[in-house]
């Protein structure tokens, strides 16, 4: 079933991608989990895992006792109890053994839960939650207000109402601590409901908003990823990039999580590479170090007062490098003749071929250029000398008409035909069988009357 905070409208059949609630846009499926043991058959004594987990607005979710055995499937709205009284409405993710897998994982005992779920959501309860969430975007504005009038250094990013509409949770970023005592006060008598102040950081206020990255997908923070570990300029560093903050950070401004991710790769890569080798000492000069491809396992260096940059592969720099520990120095770095480059497992420059934007447009410029090449090409004179002699051999075929006499009348024809008064029927083969060959071309055919010598 759809569902009713996200802004695709419609509640239970949403107006946008009509997936029902199972996509991953408007943040209506917000760290979605697939349960890949659902289909598993389990024994006949098997007893469901008690343990429910339920998701609500935003990125969070929570672990709840299902008592009763009510039989939930992921995406039912439940009503759940709360720390501070009253019930909570959400969204069931995960049931069954999965959810003592994610417990493990997130180091959840089964003693530490405690609360539990009153009942699946009746039509009252869905209506009632609803108007509480309508009234957030109201809130939020009002609430940003009140904290400008107060001159407070905060922000507030996101208001959560309760199911009940008892209680809001407000979510606030602040460099330092804020003395928002004045702020509730004012807020409590404006909203004429319990109000909960709780500071996240940037990350996790990106993770609840959500948005589109520079890499042209939503955010992971906001679609799959929970645990946000520690980023570094070391992990630019590592990976030969400049460090450019506007480059390097995402949207909450701090270094994009996505930096940690093929970190690795470039680690074990590293480890063939040497990292003490800055200066290489040839009869041209000291070389200085000024590049290193990492993947290409290619090392760059220059020589003093020159522009250009010499690539050496890395195992013809440890033997430069062995031959200047020993107090020798080389001709050159090998530069007059090709660099042996290593045997590559993977070619990770250009692997879909996609690097260039105008890659297509280069390609149809070459081919018109080869047209026109071949359009103002000159044609190539005619050969002088004497032409090849082509012999033709002409065959003619000729066809006879024979015609047959009637027995009962020899002077009609067989075809019917009506011959003139007076003539012959068989004259005219009689003169066709008496006349000369006249082709004289075709020496196949011998002649009736041939002349004497």
């Amino acid at each position: 079933m759809g569902c009713g905070s996200c802004s695709s409208g419609g509640g239970c059949a949403p107006a946008g991608c009509k997936s029902n609630g199972a996509c991953l846009t408007n943040g209506c499926s917000k760290l979605d989990v697939y349960d890949w043991l659902s289909n598993m058959d389990m024994p006949s004594s098997y007893k469901p895992f008690q343990i429910v987990e339920v998701k609500f607005k935003g990125s969070r979710k929570d672990f709840y006792l299902n008592i009763d055995n009510i039989y939930l499937e992921n995406g039912e709205l439940v009503v759940t109890e709360t720390t501070t009284g009253g019930f909570d409405v959400g969204h069931v993710s995960i049931t069954g053994e999965l959810v003592r897998m994610q417990m493990v994982k997130k180091h959840v005992k089964e003693a530490d839960v405690t609360k539990k779920i009153f009942r699946k959501a009746s039509p009252s309860d869905v209506d009632k939650w609803k108007a509480a969430k309508e009234q957030e975007w109201e809130t939020m504005h009002k609430a940003r207000k009140l904290a400008l009038d107060l001159n407070l250094s905060m922000k507030i990013s996101d208001v959560d109402y309760q199911g009940d509409k008892t209680k809001a949770t407000f979510y606030y970023t602040a460099e330092g601590r804020v003395d928002f005592r004045e702020l509730i006060k004012k807020m409590a008598e404006a909203f004429r409901i319990r109000i909960e102040m709780r500071q996240i950081g940037m990350r996790q206020e990106a993770s609840r908003l959500g948005g589109i990255g520079s890499c042209g997908r939503e955010l992971c923070c906001s679609t799959w990823l929970t645990d946000f570990k520690t980023v570094s300029t070391s992990a630019a560093r590592y990976q030969n990039l400049s460090l450019n903050t506007l480059k390097l950070a995402g949207q909450c401004g701090k270094l994009k999580c996505c930096l940690n991710y093929e970190l690795d790769s470039y680690m074990d890569a590293l480890k063939d590479i040497p990292d003490d080798v800055h200066i290489l000492r040839t009869e041209k000069g000291d070389a200085r170090l000024q590049k290193t491809d990492i993947f290409k396992k290619l090392m760059w260096f220059s020589y003093p007062k020159e522009e250009n940059w010499v690539p050496v592969p890395i195992k013809h720099v440890r033997e430069i490098q062995a031959i200047n520990k020993s107090g020798e120095t080389v001709p050159d770095l090998g530069e007059s003749k090709e660099p042996e480059v290593a045997v590559k497992a993977f070619d990770y420059e250009n692997v879909v071929g996609q690097d260039s934007l105008t890659r297509l447009d280069e390609r149809s410029a070459n081919r018109n250029k080869k047209n026109n090449n071949n359009r103002n090409r000159p044609k190539p004179a005619p050969e002088s000398g004497p032409k090849p002699i082509v012999q033709i051999t002409k065959v003619v075929v000729q066809t006879v008409q024979i015609k047959t006499v009637q027995p009962n009348n020899p002077d009609r024809p067989a075809d019917g035909t009506t011959p003139r008064e007076g003539g012959n029927p068989n004259r005219r083969n009689h003169h066709r069988r008496n006349r000369p060959n006249r082709n004289p071309n075709n020496s196949n055919q011998q002649n009736n009357n041939p002349q004497p010598e």
